[in-house]
């Protein structure tokens, strides 16, 4: 942790940055620099051959010219030819050349304080080709002047210091080391300056972090239009906090709710007991008043109960409770969470029918769960169906799911409301009755556990929640899924329920 605080980000970037160049020049320099002299001696080599072969036709033109002139003048016409060959291959490299005869005897040597090469001219002579050899620091060339020719046995002696290679070896490596320090230099200020660069923007993501922290949702949202990670960053915990903008105020509208909710049953049950006490007191109990009054505190106990029920819900959900899987047959499940609501259908006079697949409909997930999604769409469907109509629910396959279908013809929902119905703590704007807003979230939220969905169809009339979940068989079952029970209707979706 001392490390860390004492080498910042800033510090880090820095330094691997140039640590980084540092790293690519020195692999450089070994690459380049390293084989660089022998290269360069291999290529002054060559180059010295190249020339001694390219001057061997004005050697062989002064030496037949020699040997063909006067016998009392061959020795001077030989040294002058020899001479200014030599001296013009001199010129050209910058060598020492000495010509020689077959015995070996010296006929001119351009630096006659040096040694006189006999070894190698021998060499030269017994292998009868032309021989290049860089030992000691030089570079040394024998060519046959005639080569194939018996009767003439001349050779030319080539030989240079690398003095020039070593120089420009020299003056490479030192202008590679300015040039290194430089680029270095350069590799460290634009360090500085992009880290600086960094960590202000990061700095400035830190104190809205820390003002978020402080003043809460409602802080100033970061701005940091930069296409970089650091913009995605800003941008990141802009959305953050406007969904915690949301959620807080979503959180407000649960504790107004509530308030109210659990306010308006206790208060109604508060009455009624109080008024069945001071019957009971006084002696003057009307059986029929009691009985109406009971009838509505049971009512209110029921509210009171489902919202108990969605807040465990929620609560379960939150804390990742994990669900069973098995496969659960929809038909018998559909019927029987509709038996629960007969009393309460038959009193508002509405109609539950479930629409019976071809054969058994299989799907995968937990019973209670399922049971609970379905529960809450029937509830959800109970609360906004018309008296005298009809609430279906129709289990199906459709293509490699099952699904329940569960349809009303109420009012529907308008097209901004129909993905908001499923946000916690949202109400459908046609919504008359009270609630938390909680049932179609939960709903979704335990399907998508489940590896199923809900959503919303389009519906001409009312609203289709269609429950997906994978297809499962019981175990040893042969039966295969039936193709989807009924098409879908192919009218396209319309805004529907989910208050």
């Amino acid at each position: 942790m001392t490390w860390r605080r004492a080498f910042g980000l800033r510090t880090r970037l820095v330094v691997a940055l140039v640590v980084t160049s540092a790293a690519t020049l020195l692999v450089a320099a070994l690459i380049l620099l390293g084989p660089l002299q022998s290269r360069l001696r291999k290529d002054s080599a060559a180059n010295l051959q190249n020339a001694a072969l390219a001057m061997r036709p004005e050697f062989q033109r002064a030496i037949t010219h020699a040997l063909h002139g006067p016998r009392s003048e061959r020795d001077i016409s030989l040294l002058d030819g020899a001479s200014a060959a030599a001296r013009s291959l001199r010129t050209r490299t910058d060598a020492r050349v000495v010509v020689s005869d077959s015995i070996p005897r010296e006929i001119y040597d351009t630096d006659t304080d040096e040694p006189f090469p006999e070894l190698a001219i021998l060499r030269g002579l017994r292998l009868g080709r032309t021989i290049r050899s860089t030992r000691g620091g030089q570079a040394s060339v024998v060519v046959q002047l005639f080569p194939g020719s018996d009767k003439h046995q001349y050779v030319l002696y080539a030989s240079k210091r690398f003095t020039d290679v070593a120089r420009v070896v020299h003056q490479v490596r030192n202008a590679f080391i300015v040039a290194a320090f430089i680029g270095l230099g350069v590799a460290l200020i634009l360090g500085l300056a992009l880290a600086a660069t960094l960590t202000r923007r990061l700095a400035r993501l830190r104190s809205s972090a820390l003002r978020i922290t402080a003043e809460g949702p409602d802080a100033p949202v970061p701005r940091d239009e930069s296409a970089d990670e650091v913009g995605d960053l800003a941008r990141s915990l802009a959305r953050m906090q406007l969904g915690l903008r949301r959620q807080e105020e979503a959180r407000r509208a649960f504790v107004s709710t509530a308030s109210h909710e659990l306010r308006t049953p206790l208060t109604s049950l508060s009455g009624t007991l109080e008024l069945l006490a001071e019957d009971l007191a006084e002696g003057r109990l009307d059986v029929a008043e009691a009985q109406r009054l009971v009838s509505g505190a049971q009512s209110e106990l029921r509210r009171l109960g489902n919202l108990a029920t969605e807040l465990l819900d929620l609560s379960r959900l939150d804390a990742d409770v994990p669900l069973r899987t098995e496969p659960v047959e929809l038909s018998e499940l559909c019927r029987a969470v509709l038996a629960e609501f007969e009393l309460q259908a038959g009193e508002r006079d509405i109609e539950l029918d479930v629409v019976p697949p071809p054969g058994p409909c299989w799907g995968a997930g937990d019973p209670g769960a399922v049971a609970r999604i379905v529960r809450i769409l029937v509830d959800n469907a109970l609360k906004f169906a018309p008296p005298g109509e009809a609430i279906r629910v129709t289990p199906a396959y459709h293509g490699d799911h099952a699904t329940v279908e569960v349809a009303d013809t109420g009012p529907g929902v308008p097209p901004p409301e129909r993905e908001r119905i499923f946000e916690r703590f949202q109400r459908g704007a046609a919504s008359r009755e009270g609630g938390f807003g909680l049932g179609l979230a939960i709903g979704r939220e335990l399907a998508e556990r489940q590896g199923g969905a809900l959503e919303l169809l389009d519906s001409a009339r009312g609203a289709r929640f269609l429950l997906s979940l994978p297809i499962e068989l019981p175990a040893g079952s042969a039966a295969e899924p039936e193709p989807a029970a009924r098409a879908h209707a192919a009218a396209g979706r319309t805004p529907g329920a989910g208050r």
